[in-house]
């Protein structure tokens, strides 16, 4: 489907009918982590689709939004091999037929970590999701856990303004090394490839050093920083973060539903992981 007609009444027909529907918003370039979302919405509800649309209001000038992986006929053969029934692919002049004077804006939980780094990315992507619920309606709305600020920002938003959707959310699919899956990894240079494995394993020993008893976040940051250190093809992190999973700020000591946090440069390649952890105050 590649309008936005099209979709609403295929999915109104749907919920007047009783049965649910489940929701996989993407911008293409499936793997394995999409794979994983698109079964959970096909498995859970009676009617799942997704999109597929490389929203250019979350790209900043100086980000390749003309180079981004764009693989219409594999995604939609492993669509369909996961179950999904519908489809839409819409183009740009239909998500966007005039100029774009509208956006949303969700605060605290985006403003640090991704917000410095990336400051408008956030606003282009609630607005873009807004506007794909709007168009999509009542449903269940599948995310995963590896773009975790986006994550906490559009379960906020869907509270906030009282958007008929739940967001949910999957824990984060990765290979056999390690390296959580993602479209990015297909620009990764073969000796890169080789050493972006070290994101997960900091993470995973700044996670390891939290449940041995740490409870100064420093201590965990400098932990993860000096992990990645050892990666001779990775860029100074733009940021490693202990935070609490909710606000997305750094507590004064570690305690409850925990985050740790980071965004690693490749060459021109910008990874981003985390990983979660519980622990008593």
């Amino acid at each position: 489907m590649h309008t936005i007609d099209e979709v609403r009444a295929r999915l109104d027909d749907v919920r007047a009918s009783g049965r649910t529907v489940g929701f996989v918003p993407t911008m293409g370039a499936l793997h394995d982590g999409h794979r994983m979302l698109m079964e959970t919405a096909s498995n859970n509800n009676d009617v799942a689709v997704m999109s597929i649309f490389v929203n250019p209001l979350q790209f900043a000038p100086d980000e390749d939004l003309q180079n981004y992986p764009r693989m219409v006929d594999r995604d939609a053969e492993m669509a369909e091999e996961a179950g999904i029934d519908c489809a839409f692919v819409p183009a740009d002049g239909e998500m966007y037929p005039v100029e774009n004077w509208t956006t949303i804006s969700v605060r605290v939980v985006t403003e640090p970590w991704e917000g410095v780094s990336r400051p408008s990315h956030f606003a282009g992507v609630a607005t873009v999701v807004t506007k794909l619920f709007n168009i999509v309606g009542p449903c269940r709305a599948y995310f995963g856990e590896k773009d975790y600020q986006q994550l906490a920002m559009l379960r906020r938003m869907a509270r906030d303004l009282n958007q008929p959707i739940d967001v949910i959310g999957l824990p984060t699919i990765r290979e056999t090394d390690g390296l959580a899956m993602s479209s990015r990894n297909l620009r990764l240079t073969p000796d890169h490839r080789l050493q972006a494995p070290v994101v997960a394993r900091a993470l995973r020993l700044g996670i390891d050093t939290i449940e041995a008893g740490e409870r100064n976040p420093a201590a965990v940051e400098a932990v993860i920083r000096e992990e990645l250190a050892t990666a001779p093809g990775a860029d100074a992190p733009d940021y490693v973060a202990v935070v609490d999973a909710n606000s997305l700020r750094v507590p004064e000591v570690l305690h409850g539903e925990l985050r740790v946090l980071t965004a690693v440069r490749f060459g021109d390649v910008r990874l981003i992981d985390n990983m979660g952890t519980t622990v008593d105050p």
